[in-house]
């Protein structure tokens, strides 16, 4: 074989003990069944209990890049609780994740997770611990009885799309000079300093002709 061009000569490496390095998966038929055994065993452990676990807020995403998403958080801020009016030490005994270090950051978002919180609660029962005698907050025997267990998500994060609807431009806004104003207000902002001297200087010299 005549080799033609400025290649690389061949020296192919064949002489590797590739069999003691090949990764397999024969296992993975045997591990999806011990996951589905494992997921019932739990859906059973914790009935009637929601098999998702417990609710947790909806919270944006750091950072500017993804900060228009919304995700599910780690758990709900003691203000988010006061406002739907659950108590912090009932809440994880009723299935609601508690974030003691989260703080609300906005109006927005303490009234999102409030409405979350309040749309769980209607929709919760609460099992009595003796059957015979029902608490206060216990949920009756007729609820009880046709509960069943929930498997899912506990009320699904939904996408809130910020996009505005078409509309035609109006006139007044068609006659906005949108570069001039923005001119405008940076000037503004850069000499606001020395207008208010301007103004502070003018007013007590009035005062000290008046004197």
């Amino acid at each position: 074989m005549v080799l033609k061009h400025n290649n690389q000569l061949p020296n192919q490496h064949f002489r590797k003990d590739w069999q003691r390095r090949v990764k397999t998966w024969f296992d993975q038929p045997g591990r999806k069944k011990s996951r589905r055994v494992a997921r019932i065993q739990k859906a059973a452990r914790i009935a009637p209990r929601p098999v998702d676990g417990l609710l947790r807020p909806a919270v944006r995403c750091p950072t500017q890049r993804y900060n228009m998403r919304l995700r599910v958080g780690r758990g709900f801020t003691l203000d988010e609780l006061k406002e739907a009016g659950i108590n912090r030490k009932v809440a994880r005994t009723i299935g609601i994740a508690v974030d003691h270090r989260r703080r609300n950051k906005s109006q927005e978002s303490l009234e999102l997770n409030v409405q979350r919180l309040k749309a769980y609660k209607a929709k919760l029962i609460v099992f009595p611990r003796n059957a015979a005698k029902p608490k206060k907050g216990d949920s009756d025997a007729a609820e009880v009885a046709t509960a069943v267990q929930f498997s899912g998500a506990i009320l699904p994060v939904k996408q809130v799309s910020a996009v505005p609807e078409a509309r035609a431009i109006s006139a007044a806004e068609k006659n906005v000079k949108a570069y001039q104003k923005l001119r405008y207000a940076r000037s503004a902002a850069r000499t606001l300093g020395a207008r208010e001297k301007r103004a502070r200087d003018k007013a007590e010299e009035e005062a000290n002709k008046k004197k």
